[in-house]
């Protein structure tokens, strides 16, 4: 099954949703905190505080409490992980999470946000570029001496 006939079957494991955050998300909470723990790489611990400092909206419980998360859960943190893949500080990430739910009013914020870290994550490439090319030039210095040393 493809991941659209997915979407549209409501089929989608936590799993799945989490590694392709496509469509409209279903709202029904339904995940539990291990699940999205293992579907996403964060911890339990990790999961709560953010739910505690904002950067989730307050998770939904079951009848005894435990939490239950939403594809539209899993979609978010799928977003903040990218985020976070690139370095932008939690601050930000509360920040651009703070604007989201202000609305379309506060579209061109965001976009300004994520445009200022766009600038970042490309210096940071840049940066890794060189430093990747110092690397093959020293790798060619050795695989040189090793040639001219080998038996």
């Amino acid at each position: 099954m493809t991941v659209l006939a997915a979407i549209e079957a409501g089929r989608r494991t936590c799993g799945e949703v989490f590694r392709n955050p496509l469509g409209a998300p279903d709202r029904t909470p339904r995940h539990t905190i291990g699940e999205v723990s293992a579907a996403s790489g964060l911890t339990a611990h990790t999961l709560r505080w953010y739910e505690r400092i904002g950067l989730l909206d307050p998770v939904d419980r079951s009848a005894s409490g435990q939490r239950r998360y939403s594809d539209g859960d899993l979609h978010r943190l799928a977003f903040l992980g990218r985020l976070r893949l690139t370095g932008m500080p939690v601050a930000d990430m509360l920040r651009y999470v703070e604007l989201a739910r202000e609305g379309d009013r506060t579209s061109a914020d965001r976009r300004d946000l994520l445009l200022a870290h766009r600038e970042e994550v490309r210096q940071r490439i840049a940066d890794l570029h060189a430093t990747l090319a110092v690397l093959d030039h020293k790798i060619d210095l050795y695989d040189g001496r090793v040639a001219r040393l080998a038996p």
